[in-house]
């Protein structure tokens, strides 16, 4: 007699006897009956219709697991607790009609102000035969080109700062961009 049971057989007295299980016809009543309910829910937790409609069909299909073990007094909170479930997953999944406002960027060349990988390379590489061109000028030549490119200078500031005339600047000049065109090319003696 093991827990006051006088066979295995016998159903435990403190037990309540479960509901039976109700036919598919009574499924598809209460279905057809929760439907709009459960639309309504729905409808306020989505933000379209159709998506409303996948997610009750969904949760109608997902109860239907549980016709069979659950009682019938259990199935309308089972089903809006499963309806809450579907409509996370959508979420989560983006599956919330989201491809309407997809733009698809597949065959769009997206243009950018911003210099390609090559284009910094080629100029490094230009900025560096520029530099090493300007550090081979004659020292004054060098002089009177920096203080005019990178110090912004005049030429009548630079004749007084270097205490030379303005047409020895001028000269200075002449031949320092020349050499800087002949050594690294036409545009190079503007850079700078």
């Amino acid at each position: 007699m093991a827990h006051g049971h006088d066979s295995l057989l016998e159903r435990p007295r403190d037990i309540p006897e479960a509901e039976p299980c109700p036919q598919p016809h009574r499924f598809e009543a209460f279905s057809r009956d929760h439907y709009d309910g459960l639309l309504h829910f729905l409808r306020l937790r989505v933000s379209n219709e159709e998506d409303a409609r996948d997610a009750a069909q969904e949760s109608l299909m997902r109860l239907m697991r549980y016709r069979d073990t659950e009682p019938e007094s259990a199935w309308k909170p089972l089903l809006y607790r499963i309806a809450i479930n579907v409509v996370g997953e959508q979420f989560r999944r983006g599956s919330v009609r989201q491809a309407g406002k997809h733009v698809s960027l597949d065959n769009l060349e997206l243009v950018s102000d911003e210099p390609t990988q090559e284009d910094l390379v080629a100029r490094a590489q230009q900025e560096a035969l520029l530099r090493e061109a300007i550090l081979a000028l004659p020292p004054r030549w060098r002089q009177v080109y920096l203080l005019s490119r990178m110090q912004g200078m005049t030429y009548a500031q630079i004749a007084r700062h270097c205490d030379i005339s303005v047409k020895t600047v001028e000269k200075h000049m002449t031949s320092a961009l020349a050499a800087l065109c002949s050594r690294v090319g036409s545009g190079a003696a503007d850079a700078s």
